[in-house]
């Protein structure tokens, strides 16, 4: 009977674990520059692929209303609550990372190739956008 008990109980923590060790769920991320929260994204997955949307901003100078002007394809001139940020991505073969897909910067409008690696047991997301051979990477924090 123990022995049973301690299966499930270890089975149901070790589901638990591997579920946050995922880019799926609901981010914060920061300004790099103050540290200030910008805004809680929620990246779901797909058929294996990711995408992501900026479910509310948080910087105090956004307007309710606010529309993605800088960006240049079909996203410009929609409302940045809600903004599909991040396109495609799958998981690397024997990694730990999603890779292949897209995340767009909206106060800029430019968009980068990215990478998504959940860090500190899914605490934790490290995000990094590529433009050429240069990249900046960003931690966000998942939302309990």
């Amino acid at each position: 009977m123990k022995a049973t008990l301690a299966a499930v109980l270890f089975t149901v923590t070790a589901v638990s674990a591997m579920a946050q060790s995922t880019p799926v769920g609901l981010w914060r991320n920061a300004d790099d520059k103050t540290g200030e929260a910008k805004a809680e994204i929620r990246i779901a997955e797909t058929n294996g692929a990711l995408s992501g949307r900026i479910e509310k901003s948080l910087k105090k100078d956004t307007k309710p209303d606010a529309t993605c002007d800088e960006c240049g394809d079909d996203r410009k001139g929609k409302p940045i609550a809600g903004l599909e940020i991040i396109r495609g991505g799958k998981k690397a073969e024997g990694k730990d990372v999603w890779e292949g897909g897209k995340i767009l910067d909206p106060e800029n409008g430019k968009e980068y190739r990215a990478s998504f690696t959940p860090i500190e047991g899914g605490k934790k997301l490290e995000v990094r956008g590529y433009l050429g051979p240069f990249w900046r990477t960003q931690t966000w924090n998942r939302v309990p």
